[in-house]
């Protein structure tokens, strides 16, 4: 088996010896996979993992744009639209200086199957641009949204390709990015998700990632006789992931330790309670600023410059920033200071090395593509709402949420249990994603 897995990994090397976080998305789901189709003669022979991890379509494209001086820049747009077997391509785009053909393939992949997991009829893509949205003023966002989009509409629309948020492009983007849509076009469709709730957006959109990421952290604690009541939480970020999950750890009763940006993390002893919360969504979403001033307001709390939160003792961790912030020193720190589940709010966070020390720990670790899919499950959720010119009520999505956040950990359960009863959920998380597409692909004949 290890030899089979070697020759995949081989040829998706030589194919893509240049994307590293692409290499590594593929290598944890082949680990686990590959063993599956071997045992399942409906797969043998097919290629069919071979084919997930090549790209229906990669689009790249020049974006140019002026600056309020009047200075004309240039930014590179893409769109990776990965795989459509299940529905059409449906994937937040990324606003950020890092952005690049790996990231985003990575993120396209994993999103294949976290779509396919949430059980609704999404396919996977991911896009985004190298463009950085901070210190830019409104105007110059609008301009550049604007200008991407010029490009982006002749590759997207509802039955086709469906965009999200993602690092970068929040609220204010996505509304740049819809008028721009709707002007070229001539049409009001559900093409982009995200929306204001004015203008065809859901109930409960901005909150889903971090409210399902705590959802799936409380059923598998529940399943193994646990809770989230009294617990200590830390979370890394402060941006929408980070604030909704420690939103809702709130509300079931958790005390939230910490959250970070790229500058550092603050740990407050006392607790982030409702009043603190509120004020860092004032810093961050309004004010623009930086964590490091929630330790200058408030004497409980110390800010470590330059520093991840992992050495923080607690019983769950939630890291919600950004890919590969979590290594193996991090985890064996919390592995050693008791912390037992983590649920990964980001895409990615956790290294490999991270991974291999929660699973030799057996702690109860939830990789994003199953613990994140909140947030496009409730972009579906949106989709389904423009399709049907309907308005579900807050109470409603969020209980469709959380019922869709049950049914992916039952899933991998169901998939990843070993034999000594600890359930592997990023085994769990992977087969149970791959068979909904695997079988929707064979069906479909070779395309």
């Amino acid at each position: 088996m290890e030899a089979k897995i070697k020759a995949f990994m081989d040829e998706v090397k030589t194919r893509n010896g240049h994307e590293p976080e692409f290499i590594q998305a593929v290598q944890e789901v082949a680990e686990t996979v590959i063993p599956y189709i071997a045992k399942h003669k409906i797969y043998n022979g097919k290629n069919i993992l071979l084919r997930m991890v090549e790209p229906e379509r990669l689009v790249s494209f020049r974006v140019a744009w002026v600056d309020d001086d009047g200075e004309i820049h240039v930014n590179r747009g893409y769109r990776i639209q990965m795989n459509s077997a299940i529905g059409p391509y449906k994937g937040g785009l990324r606003f950020h200086p890092t952005v690049n053909a790996s990231i985003l393939k990575f993120l396209a992949f994993e999103q294949v199957f976290k779509n396919s997991l949430t059980t609704l009829p999404m396919g996977g893509g991911k896009g985004g641009s190298d463009f950085d949205p901070k210190g830019k003023s409104d105007d110059e966002v609008m301009r550049f949204c604007h200008a991407f989009m010029l490009e982006l509409n002749r590759h997207i629309g509802p039955n086709t390709d469906v965009p999200a948020g993602d690092i970068g492009v929040g609220a204010r983007e996505i509304g740049f990015l819809f008028g721009m849509y709707k002007k070229i076009r001539n049409e009001f469709t559900g093409v982009l998700t995200g929306k204001g709730r004015s203008w065809g957006g859901s109930l409960i959109r901005p909150e889903a990632t971090g409210y399902g990421t705590v959802y799936f952290a409380q059923s598998m604690m529940q399943t193994n006789g646990m809770d989230l009541k009294g617990k200590d939480v830390v979370i890394s970020g402060s941006g929408n992931v980070a604030q909704y999950a420690a939103e809702k750890a709130l509300h079931l009763g958790a005390k939230i330790l910490t959250l970070s940006d790229s500058q550092g993390y603050i740990h407050d002893t006392d607790g982030i309670d409702e009043e603190k919360l509120a004020y860092v969504m004032d810093l961050k979403n309004n004010k623009r600023g930086r964590i490091s001033e929630y330790a200058d307001k408030y004497s409980a709390a110390t800010f470590y410059k330059g520093e991840t939160p992992w050495t923080v003792k607690c019983d769950i961790a939630l890291p919600c920033a950004t890919q590969n912030e979590l290594d193996g020193e991090d985890a064996k720190a919390l592995v050693k200071n008791g912390c037992v589940c983590v649920a990964e709010g980001a895409n990615m966070p956790s290294t490999p090395e991270a991974i291999h020390e929660f699973h030799e720990g057996k702690i109860l670790f939830a990789p994003g593509k199953a613990s994140n899919a909140g947030g496009v499950a409730t972009s579906g959720l949106e989709m389904s709402q423009n399709s049907l010119r309907i308005s579900w009520s807050r109470e409603e999505v969020d209980q469709r949420l959380k019922d869709i956040m049950e049914d992916i950990h039952d899933s991998c359960v169901k998939y990843g249990k070993d034999d000594d009863g600890y359930c592997n959920y990023v085994k769990g998380a992977n087969i149970a994603g791959f068979v909904k597409v695997a079988d929707a692909m064979l069906a479909q004949g070779v395309i």
